[in-house]
């Protein structure tokens, strides 16, 4: 049998439309515990490839049959040579190319809105819970917290036959690297950050201010900057047009965001409430809020988007519903995950303090997302 080279939209279409996909993980036990391929859909196996060396034939006997079947490892090669094991055996599996590597970059574009004279575009990272997006109003576009995979977004605007005229980061990103200065380098864009977190940045930046207000397209299309503290102390939301709320890392579908990335839990713990109980309580229920990032499939709709109206948040997230001040101080502080893999580097390098090759940009974003807190 001939090993067959899925890419990670092949994967991607599987998670989203939620088929069926049995994957053999041949990583090491600690990883595939820390970070997997996640669907509702998908069954797993986890061998660590260098207890296959002796070869697979116990192995076989406890792959499925009914189901297609996916090797995946860090980088393609110890997956591809499993597959190559099990093709000799009779079993058919599928590799994904690029491994976990290539499934972590990968970014599936989808439509959340229309907007005057265009659309509104969620492009959703599964392999890291990311969310960026992209407005489009009459050949104009703006981008907001965009990945490192800078590409992806300017082809896409090309495609829609839009220039990119702003570029936005809702704060200083401490779990991946932030695309948007390369973005803004490449399209000639004016790239917007909050100043409070842009104290150390070593590159010029535009000002993102409270109540600032933004125009793309000739139906001035109106993006309105909302000053959001908690997660960071300069953490901003976007109300765009009046139907949007791009909370950033400050309100998830199924939780709240973390206010310890940059050390700062106990000082920052009392402007995520105000946030959340006074400035979001104060905006219109029927807002739609997308959100930065996703930490459960769970959250992702049956289009693969990830959206949720604000007043149906205010009724059922829990981190919106903590009556007492002390009982959200203790819950916030006290369910914090792990810190995201190289937070400090990752701040670093969105700052421009540091400039890190691909490679390194890669292992530092590597793992899952950990912006939240749970309740």
């Amino acid at each position: 049998m001939t090993v067959t080279m899925w890419n990670a939209s092949d994967v991607a279409e599987r998670v989203v439309n939620q088929r069926p996909l049995f994957i053999l993980d041949v990583r090491n036990e600690d990883a595939f515990a820390d970070w997997k391929i996640e669907s509702p859909s998908f069954e797993y196996k986890n061998v660590p490839y260098f207890d296959l060396l002796d070869g697979v034939e116990e192995l076989v006997t406890e792959l499925p049959k009914d189901k297609e079947i996916l090797v995946v490892c860090a980088k393609e090669g110890s997956s591809e040579m499993v597959a190559d094991m099990l093709s000799e055996e009779g079993v058919d599996a599928a590799v994904l190319e690029g491994g976990m590597k290539a499934w972590s970059e990968h970014l599936e574009p989808v439509k959340v809105g229309d907007l005057p004279g265009g659309a509104l575009y969620q492009f959703v990272r599964l392999g890291k819970g990311c969310l960026s997006y992209m407005a489009i109003s009459d050949g104009e576009a703006a981008v907001i917290d965009a990945t490192r995979m800078s590409d992806v977004f300017v082809k896409f605007a090309e495609e829609k036959g839009a220039e990119i005229k702003y570029v936005f980061d809702t704060h200083l990103h401490a779990d991946h690297i932030s695309g948007g200065r390369t973005i803004a380098e490449e399209t000639g864009a004016q790239y917007f950050l909050p100043p409070k977190d842009a104290e150390e940045v070593v590159f010029d930046y535009e000002p993102l201010k409270d109540e600032d207000t933004m125009q793309i397209g000739s139906v001035k299309l109106d993006i309105q900057a909302v000053y959001s503290p908690g997660h960071t102390i300069g953490s901003t939301s976007f109300i765009i047009n009046d139907e949007y709320l791009l909370s950033g890392d400050i309100l998830f579908i199924d939780s709240i965001g973390r206010p310890d990335l940059a050390g700062k839990a106990e000082d920052w713990v009392g402007d995520l409430r105000e946030t959340l109980y006074s400035r979001y309580r104060g905006l219109s229920d029927n807002l739609m809020v997308l959100p930065a990032h996703f930490m459960d499939m769970k959250e992702v709709n049956e289009d693969g988007s990830v959206k949720r109206q604000l007043g149906k948040l205010l009724e059922e997230n829990h981190g919106l519903n903590v009556k007492d001040e002390n009982e959200f101080r203790r819950m916030v502080t006290e369910n914090l995950p792990p810190q995201p893999n190289s937070h400090q580097e990752i701040r670093e390098t969105n700052m421009g303090k540091i400039t890190p090759d691909t490679e390194r940009k890669r292992e530092m974003e590597i793992g899952p997302n950990r912006c939240a807190v749970r309740g």
